[in-house]
């Protein structure tokens, strides 16, 4: 039998390698800007063209390398930093396995310019699929410029694979924003397609957190420190009231490497546990600092996953660390112990002849009552006691309890709140729209409060006013069976809506039924591209973060079809200048970052179409707001008729039971088991 293993060509070895390592540009860019970090420059570039897929270029003002080492790097496993076993558990330094280099050469075209600060000359190295093709001197500056131009240009398989140029570019905005919060002490600048995009000057970590995502966490960041012998917990957190409903603001650093920990995540959440709204996430950056024999950075390819020794000793400091700063910058709720929480003893309200004459039941105001109140239960002056001796018991006892009501006090108070109950004061302006009348203005109303108090014998003639109610339209029903039914529509909790139907009862999610409404609405509107939109009365402006804005690009065609009219109005600013005709008017940033939320994460193993993804997430969105409120019979009856005029009335579009039915059998077996 012949011979069958046999080593890998070196190209082929270092392409699959590459797999592994380089995604996508922002792969590429993550592993220059570590090279460049660790290098200890002070100055760092990022010049991306076409979202990285035609340019990739990193120059910074670092070490530099020499002629020989910098042939060195662009070998599979040449690296600095690890010379023994020992050295992997004393990582502290971002690449270390020396990988990154030599699988980005073999994918794209690179350019390498390098040269040492004390050297005169500098290297210049061509490099194209592994294979350099020139290695010659240079004149350049101190530092090192890596250009990395068409990536994947010999694997096309791989660069069909690549996604929009809006996806990209938010994937390399994550990686450019993770290197420069973990190093506020270093200028970071990004070119985009010749255009600035950011520029961060080196300063402190606060100041780097609002240059990098705006002024609107400039008045929200609350530090955040806690130092044990195991552990240090450093940065800041925000208030809760600038949680958003995106989950794009938090930001875990161990060792100052970015991580990705959802057992973290919940370590935070759990301090904030109470303070924050329904789906908002809070912001956080904090950086861990501890030991690094305690943790394994090489459990993933991108070292964004790593394995404590004690998680839950991890867990419990960082808790503890995001609950103590939320209660040193008063946003945690705490008892007052030193308060005095007995209730002052409640004094009858006592009116005089005067004073009854005087009250007005129909000029009652209860602030008035209020003050009367408590004008009455102010203690009345007693006269000074004649014999200084040791007063007796019962004298002390009078101080403290107050003097029963007599019988005339509770006859009084019992015709006052008899009065009160008398009051009948009708909405007028609800029977008066309920029934298409106009309401009377104020003038009006005053006018007719004059001829009410004008004698009896004075008063011209008026016609009585007969209010007739129209009754409420029952619109016909369809059951099960498809029989209509004109049975009334219950809401039971604000929640469900119960609909007898021949065959038994029939519950209905009023959410999710107006959820699978929504979304066959904006399905056609996507399809016909004519979603109507109600205008703003007054533009608004809207600031996102550049991970946020990017996305809101990649949609934006899908947002316009839906009915969103918006311009731009500066850096990663837009002004909306109208919204789809069925969303309410409320707060347009918390509606396009929970969609833009929603789009990021919905779309879960099946791919989904933009649109398609676009109508699912607006159609929560809106039906979630309104998940909970109460319902006319005309809008209940209304809501079941139009559930099941859809095509799949009983699910939501991502597969939630909309409505149950409960058969006459099953009702029966509740009563008879």
């Amino acid at each position: 039998m012949a011979d069958i293993i046999q080593l890998l060509p070196e190209y082929l070895a270092n392409q699959i390698a590459a797999g592994e390592v380089v995604q996508r540009p922002a792969s590429a860019v993550k592993e220059l800007l570590e090279n460049a970090v660790d290098a200890g420059a002070t100055q760092v570039q990022l010049i991306i063209k076409d979202a990285g897929k035609q340019l990739v270029q990193v120059v910074d003002n670092g070490a530099g390398m020499s002629p020989t080492d910098a042939r060195m790097s662009l070998e599979r496993h040449a690296t600095s930093k690890i010379r023994t076993t020992d050295d992997l558990f004393r990582i502290r330094t971002l690449g270390f396995r020396g990988e990154a280099l030599a699988s980005i050469a073999a994918v794209a075209q690179v350019e390498l310019r390098t040269k040492p600060r004390d050297q005169d000359t500098g290297t210049l190295l061509l490099v194209e699929g592994s294979q350099i093709t020139s290695q010659q001197p240079v004149a350049c500056p101190d530092g090192t410029s890596i250009s990395v131009k068409n990536l994947f240009f010999n694997v096309p398989a791989r660069r069909n694979f690549l996604k929009s140029n809006a996806v990209e570019m938010r994937h390399i905005l994550d990686e450019f924003q993770h290197i420069a919060l973990a190093n506020p002490q270093i200028a970071f600048s990004l070119f985009q397609n010749d255009l600035e995009v950011f520029n961060l000057p080196a300063g402190k970590l606060g100041q780097r957190i609002v240059s990098l995502l705006g002024n609107g966490y400039k008045e929200q960041l609350a530090a955040c420190e806690e130092v044990t012998p195991f552990i240090a917990v450093r940065g800041f957190i925000g208030k809760p009231e600038s949680a958003k409903k995106s989950r794009g603001d938090q930001f875990f650093f161990v060792n100052n490497r970015f991580i990705r920990s959802a057992y973290l995540n919940h370590a935070v959440l759990t301090a904030y546990e109470g303070l924050l709204p329904k789906d908002t996430f809070p912001f956080y950056v904090l950086f861990l600092d501890l030991d690094p024999k305690s943790i394994d950075i090489n459990v993933h390819p991108t070292k964004t996953e790593i394995k404590f020794e004690d998680e839950k000793t991890v867990y419990a400091i960082v808790r503890a660390a995001v609950k103590q700063s939320l209660g040193l910058h008063n946003m945690a709720p705490s008892l007052d112990f030193d308060g005095d929480v007995n209730f002052a003893p409640i004094q009858p309200l006592r009116l005089s002849g005067d004073q009854k004459s005087s009250f007005d039941a129909a000029n009652f105001r209860p602030d008035a009552l209020a003050s009367a109140a408590s004008a009455a239960a102010q203690p009345t002056p007693r006269e000074p006691r004649s014999n200084s001796g040791s007063t007796n018991r019962s004298d002390a006892y009078e101080r403290q309890v107050p003097p029963r009501p007599t019988d005339q006090a509770k006859r009084e108070l019992e015709e006052f709140y008899k009065s009160l109950s008398q009051l009948n004061v009708p909405d007028v302006e609800r029977e008066a729209t309920a029934i298409g009348v106009p309401v009377p203005s104020a003038a009006a109303l005053e006018a007719a409060q004059a001829a009410a108090e004008v004698p009896v014998a004075t008063q011209l003639p008026v016609t009585p006013v007969v209010q007739v109610v129209p009754p409420t339209p029952q619109l016909p029903l369809r059951d099960a069976a498809g029989a209509g039914v004109g049975s009334k529509v219950l809401q039971l909790h604000q929640q469900y809506l119960l609909v007898p139907v021949k065959s038994g009862l029939m519950l209905i999610d009023q959410a999710a039924a107006r959820e699978r409404i929504l979304y066959e609405q904006y399905a056609q509107e996507l399809q016909r591209e004519t979603g109507t939109s109600q205008t703003l009365l007054f533009p608004r402006t809207v600031t996102f973060s550049p991970q946020d804005f990017a996305i809101l690009r990649e949609v934006e065609e899908a947002l316009r079809a839906l009915g969103f009219r918006f311009t731009d109005f500066g850096k990663h600013t837009i002004a909306v200048e109208g919204i789809p005709a069925d969303v309410p008017a409320r707060d347009e940033k918390e509606l396009l970052e929970g969609l833009i939320e929603q789009f990021r994460n919905s779309a879960g193993p099946v791919k989904l179409e933009r649109r398609e993804q676009m109508a699912r997430a607006l159609a929560r969105r809106v039906a979630s707001n309104a998940a909970t409120a109460r319902l006319s019979d005309t809008e209940m009856t209304a809501l079941v008729d139009r559930l099941f005029a859809c095509q799949v009335p009983g699910y939501t579009p991502d597969g939630r039971r909309t409505l149950v039915m409960l058969e006459m059998n099953q009702l029966q077996s509740f009563f008879t088991s």
